[in-house]
């Protein structure tokens, strides 16, 4: 923990403290209404990923906007979610583990808990824990339908998990689960559109493999910020799980928009000050590694273009600035980060701002549920 806050409401943005994780309360509310107007009248609900802010302020208001729950990643993180509020959230992950297993039980107990699974033995285990705790369990079927991370082949292997979670109560067969993230970074709009079609298209040989065997497959959910236009509209999915729309990263922003995209805007920020003028082509800020992630690429400078972050070490980040770019010590500039899911585990509090001014502070209450 910081020994004091950056900021307390009322202050002006200016007067933020640096590093400091800045959230554009205007830009965050449209993207979240424009996530709710793209889902609205359609048949699918939405489930947004909670990994990507671990903030219980940001999953209230988007269960409020008409969000089902929400995903998570981590029983610990679910459990901070469950802890203010949040009553239907499934743990987009295997868990594996007597004590993870265990508390995964203390949560069922208290809210809808779903979870994934993709071999036999993890299913013997979620059965024996609930039958133990006399608590039902939603549990999903991860397919591995082109990601190529977690996941049972898509058709015979699946059946083959329905068949048991069926035959194991007190677990209830919910669906699939068939998230294809690599999709969510092709730049090109034809290729997400193909990538995804063909995850729909082994979704649904799957489902109606399950379905054969007289096991009714209710949901198949999936879908992320990058694709969710494409899952929504394929006929298969009736679950959506984008998170990174209520921010947007330098990542995300790096797609090129199709036609039908939803354009939501960045919202989050990592606010830096310039604290070393070296020379005429180089400044230095106070935000780097552990002010920012750099796993997808370096964070760019808002509005200049005529700056270019160059490098980072643990606490400093290297501009290259250019012609008549020259920058005073203690100027302030906004980061927009590579990769906003790791970065706001980096911080205690998102900092919101409105209208030049800081309007609330929000705790990033699941910042390193790891476990």
């Amino acid at each position: 923990m910081a020994p004091w806050n950056a900021a307390t409401p009322g202050d002006a943005i200016a007067d933020i403290d640096t590093p400091a994780l800045i959230l554009d309360l205007d830009a965050f509310e449209r993207n979240l209404e424009r996530m709710a107007q793209a889902v609205k009248g359609r048949n699918v609900r939405l489930r947004p990923h909670a990994k990507s802010h671990k903030c219980p302020e940001i999953a209230l208001r988007q269960i409020a906007l008409g969000a089902v729950g929400i995903c998570c990643q981590k029983v610990s993180e679910a459990a901070v979610f469950v802890d203010a509020g949040v009553r239907d959230i499934l743990i987009t992950n295997e868990i594996v583990g007597a004590a993870k297993i265990r508390h995964l039980m203390e949560l069922a107990a208290k809210a809808a808990i779903g979870v994934l699974v993709d071999h036999p033995s993890q299913v013997h285990e979620l059965a024996r824990a609930a039958l133990q705790a006399d608590t039902p369990l939603d549990v999903y079927i991860e397919v591995d339908v082109g990601a190529h991370r977690c996941g049972v082949r898509p058709g015979e292997d699946a059946v083959h998990l329905a068949d048991l979670i069926s035959a194991s109560p007190p677990l209830r067969f919910a669906g699939l689960h068939c998230y294809h993230g690599s999709a969510q970074h092709l730049r090109q709009p034809q290729d997400r559109a193909a990538a995804i079609a063909g995850a729909a298209a082994l979704s649904l040989m799957t489902k109606q493999d399950i379905e054969a065997r007289g096991i009714a497959v209710d949901i198949v959910t999936g879908a992320g910020t990058g694709s969710f236009i494409h899952e929504r509209d394929s006929g298969v999915y009736n679950e959506l799980q984008p998170g990174s729309y209520v921010f947007m990263d330098r990542d995300y922003g790096d797609n090129q928009r199709g036609e039908g995209d939803v354009a939501f805007e960045h919202a989050l920020f990592v606010l830096t000050t310039v604290m070393s003028g070296p020379a005429a082509e180089r400044a230095v800020v106070d935000a780097g590694l552990k002010a920012s992630s750099v796993d997808s690429g370096m964070p760019t400078v808002w509005q200049r273009p005529d700056l270019h972050y160059l490098k980072a070490s643990d606490k400093h980040g290297v501009l290259k600035t250019d012609a008549g770019a020259a920058l005073a010590l203690g100027e302030k500039l906004m980061l927009v980060p590579g990769h906003c899911d790791p970065t706001v585990n980096l911080y205690d509090t998102l900092i919101c701002v409105r209208d030049g001014k800081v309007e609330a502070l929000w705790p990033v209450a699941a910042r390193g549920a790891v476990l």
